[in-house]
């Protein structure tokens, strides 16, 4: 699905167990909670750590990316489809997330919550 901004966008309701998901929230935030299998790349050092991405990213596989509420993945998700990666934003972000039940686990792998 692709809304009126061109950023092709994914619910999470559509993503299945197993899914690839790129995390671009700031540390704190990501401590507090995220999606545990997530790849955390926080936005302010995404270019920076790129590689990691592409060392990690399934080969064939979509990159579905998250931030709290869908504006700073909108904006790593254009990035990302310039750089030719099949990338979609998660609508809602970690908001949306956490609203359908999906577990949120915090640093120490504990209950997490969305901030």
């Amino acid at each position: 699905m692709v809304f009126g901004s061109g950023v092709p966008t994914v619910g999470v309701d559509e993503l299945k167990e197993g899914d690839f998901l790129l995390d671009v929230r700031e540390n704190d935030e990501w401590q507090a909670g995220h999606a545990a299998a997530a790849l955390h790349i926080p936005m302010s050092e995404f270019v920076a750590r790129f590689g990691e991405l592409t060392e990690a990213a399934p080969q064939d596989g979509r990159v579905n990316v998250i931030c709290r509420s869908g504006g700073r993945s909108a904006q790593v998700t254009m990035y990302l489809a310039q750089q030719g990666v099949d990338a979609v934003n998660v609508d809602g972000g970690m908001q949306a997330w956490e609203a359908a039940g999906r577990p949120v686990v915090d640093a120490t792998g504990g209950r997490g919550s969305v901030v």
